[in-house]
């Protein structure tokens, strides 16, 4: 398989698995005080830049059936993709589950303040504590796995940055 075929590949099946894992929690994974345990998968873009499309196109097919409308597709999907992409950039593995903690806070947190006419400043801390304990609480042990048991599963930044293809 090319890398190009690859990639999209494991863009896709990451985007299955966002909406598997958040549909399937679903009763945690939407409103206004949530845990969506599938954010765990926010940290993969740390391994592997096919993480950032998957988690977006995830994201707003998870969102489309979490019953909050077009603006939490637009939204939501806008802050994971934001998220992913600073998650790329990070250095330290320690630091790969901060931005998908602090966008969501602060995105999600001010969207679901707005829709479900929730003070602003509770709402964004909500969410930041269910983004801490589905990033770093299930997140980083992923991250420590991975890097033990799967590194080889994907294409890598590596991979993708030396490709000609």
């Amino acid at each position: 398989m090319n890398k190009k075929t690859g990639f999209m590949v494991h863009a896709a099946l990451l985007a299955a698995i966002y909406v598997v894992i958040t549909v399937a929690f679903a009763p945690i994974s939407y409103g206004p005080v949530q845990i969506r345990i599938s954010e765990m998968l926010t940290v993969l873009p740390f391994f592997t830049p096919a993480a950032i499309p998957g988690l977006f196109i995830g994201a707003l097919i998870a969102n489309a059936y979490g019953g909050l409308g077009i603006i939490d597709v637009v939204v939501g999907s806008s802050a994971t993709l934001i998220a992913a992409l600073m998650t790329f950039k990070m250095k330290r593995k320690m630091l790969a589950p901060l931005p998908p903690v602090l966008v969501n806070a602060v995105i999600i947190g001010a969207m679901l303040s707005y829709l479900f006419q929730l003070p602003l400043l509770p709402t964004m801390i909500y969410v930041g504590l269910g983004q801490v304990v589905a990033c770093y609480g299930l997140g980083y042990p992923f991250m420590m796995a991975i890097e033990k048991y799967g590194s080889r599963l994907w294409i890598s930044k590596k991979d993708i940055l030396n490709s000609s293809n």
